[in-house]
């Protein structure tokens, strides 16, 4: 008797060099791909991001057929993953249940449950797509005491010899150029960005655009702009691009901002990086083969590497390390509720206002935005880590939770205590003006700091550092913030501090 084996493919799993999906037998094997109403609701999300999901496995299990690999596709379910597979294993009398790990803790722990329920074998493959392994990654976490991005990226760098030169030294003298790569547009603004690659959305994609107006009409975000890769064959190009065209000027000007100007200089390819449209390891190929073979400057090429091949790899190990305790982490204890303008952008900030904005028409915004704009307040806002985090892997198109959470969580909230951080970061809204024009015809001014023209960023910031000076003093990363203080009259920190209890009562109308 042939044992019936079902092979799971998740929305997030796209790799059509898949190790599961080699040499199967279509007597004894399927490919099972579910969409799950619930994936769609259990966060309030972004239409475009449901659009894309939706249009890039429809795309993929047809790409699937093409190939003659058997494979069940379940549209449009109102069931949650593992419901449909109890259904599908119970009526096909399978008896193996094959898949890669899974992008998210909850779905890893669902699927244990239902292979003990129905006492079938559960074979998790580890996922090939990453150049750091689960285990490797804790290996390499265990006689650490303090997890720092920085030691495991030299670590990836040296073991997979990425920009190192003959004597297995960084290539240029120097493991970081990060102090090259944060340049601000000029007073002018930004000039001529090219734009990336667009798509427009074919026949597949715009039947999933009737369906998610149809069926989720309330969520948030609108379709309007959507142009996102939904193939591999996309993908590629979107690739393509981004290293003839933008590169060079994203390592220069990735943290920089401007009011209108969504995407920046930036690779826009996490969406099909998280998918699995694209493989780090191609990514990385191509940039240093057009590196080695053009004018590109080692600073841009290493910036980019840096996040593919460190930060990426680093917070996916870190949030298999520590769930479920990440999902749960509030140092602060903070408690304020999510102000009702993150799901609308109508707020009197401008930074907010644009960054918010943009966030609702495209589900994207980068780096620095998610970190020192949303992110930022929300910590000086003492919003409930759950929620901003929620909010997040709502709202983005490229969010799955093992990079959304450690991102959220442990970078921009610090709820995690400084598990892998060494510091909260904090600034107050002279950093906005430093590094963008959100400021300008703003109603309210950086740099005051309370009163009916204070911003609120500013205020709250230097509420923050009143309320926890004592922690940022024994940082030596810290201690040069809470030292400015000193040059704060105490009946102005008082005013400061009233204020900023002002401004956390009526949060939702600033």
């Amino acid at each position: 008797m042939i044992e019936k084996k079902l092979i799971l493919l998740l929305g997030d799993q796209l790799d059509i060099n898949s190790p599961l999906l080699m040499g199967i037998d279509p007597a004894s094997s399927e490919v099972i791909m579910v969409e799950s109403r619930y994936e769609s609701d259990y966060v309030w999300s972004h239409k475009a991001k449901i659009a894309l999901f939706l249009s890039a496995m429809r795309h993929f299990a047809q790409a699937l057929k093409d190939r003659n690999i058997p494979v069940t596709y379940i549209k449009e379910s109102s069931l949650t993953i593992d419901q449909v597979l109890r259904t599908q294993i119970q009526e096909k009398g399978a008896t193996q249940l094959i898949c890669i790990e899974p992008g998210e803790w909850r779905l890893m722990k669902a699927l244990e449950e239902l292979a003990s329920d129905l006492n079938v074998k559960l074979i998790v493959h580890e996922d090939a797509h990453f150049y750091c392994t689960i285990n490797e990654f804790k290996l390499w976490a265990a006689d650490k005491k303090e997890l720092r991005m920085e030691y495991f990226y030299r670590y990836m760098r040296k073991k997979h010899q990425i920009l190192l030169d003959q004597e297995a030294q960084p290539e240029g003298g120097a493991w970081n150029y990060d102090d090259q790569n944060r340049r601000a547009y000029s007073k002018n603004g930004p000039g001529l960005i090219s734009d990336p690659l667009k798509f427009e959305p074919d026949d597949i994609t715009r039947e999933v655009f009737e369906f998610v107006e149809q069926q989720y009409p309330n969520h948030p975000g609108s379709l309007e702009h959507f142009s996102w890769p939904v193939t591999r064959e996309q993908a590629l190009s979107a690739l393509d691009h981004f290293v003839n065209d933008r590169l060079e000027s994203f390592g220069v000007y990735q943290d920089a901002m401007w009011k209108e100007t969504p995407f920046g200089w930036h690779s826009l390819l996490s969406a099909a990086l998280n998918l699995k449209l694209l493989n780090p390891r191609e990514v990385i190929e191509q940039v240093l083969a057009t590196y080695q073979n053009s004018q590109l400057s080692l600073a841009s090429v290493e910036g980019f590497v840096r996040q593919i091949l460190g930060w990426r790899e680093f917070v996916r190990g870190v949030y298999y390390l520590d769930m479920p305790d990440m999902k749960k982490a509030n140092h602060y204890d903070h408690q304020q509720p999510l102000p009702g303008w993150y799901w609308t952008g109508q707020t009197q900030m401008n930074c907010m206002k644009d960054a918010i904005g943009q966030t609702l028409k495209y589900g994207y915004a980068h780096h620095i935005q998610r970190l020192m704009i949303t992110g930022n307040f929300a910590l000086l806002a003492e919003v409930l880590p759950e929620q901003v985090s929620d909010w997040y892997l709502a709202v983005y198109v490229d969010a799955i939770e093992w990079v959304e959470l450690p991102n959220v969580a442990g970078m921009a909230l610090f709820a995690n205590g400084g598990r892998f951080t060494s510091k909260p970061y904090v600034a107050s809204g002279a950093y906005v003006k430093r590094m963008s024009n959100y400021c300008d015809r703003c109603q309210y001014k950086p740099e005051v700091r309370y009163g009916d023209d204070a911003c609120p960023m500013t205020t709250l910031y230097w509420n923050f550092l009143m309320k926890h000076q004592d922690a940022f003093n024994q940082n030596p990363r810290t201690r040069l913030m809470t030292a400015n203080l000193s040059k704060i009259g105490l009946a102005d920190q008082k005013m400061i501090q009233i204020h900023a209890k002002s401004i956390l009562d009526r949060i939702d109308s600033i």
